[in-house]
């Protein structure tokens, strides 16, 4: 029951997050900028982090997409400890927690 519940709490994150990213906010857009990504990074994250929720919800493509999304989460990681913003942390932790979980 905990795994299920874990893959459709990751398939609505990673939905959530890629339709933020995607959009583009001002606010999203300035910490790719501050990251040193170019402009079009923040749409191109959000379609990755969509097209991990849709393998993610798919049987049959679950394993795929919970591998892309932990892709994703590592180079996330990766750039928010390289530039010490330590307040993205506890999102992470949870899409660290739920990919745990799905893949087990």
């Amino acid at each position: 029951m905990v795994h299920v519940l874990a893959v459709w709490f990751l398939v609505v994150a990673f939905s959530g997050a890629g339709l933020v990213n995607a959009i583009g906010a001002s606010k999203t857009r300035s910490d790719f900028a501050r990251w040193g990504y170019p402009r079009w990074w923040s749409i191109f994250t959000g379609g990755l982090e969509i097209s991990s929720a849709v393998l993610i919800a798919l049987p049959g493509s679950r394993i795929i997409g919970v591998a892309l999304g932990a892709a994703i989460i590592a180079a996330v990681l990766l750039t928010v400890l390289r530039h010490r913003e330590y307040a993205h942390l506890a999102p992470l932790s949870v899409f660290i927690a739920l990919i745990a979980l799905a893949a087990a």
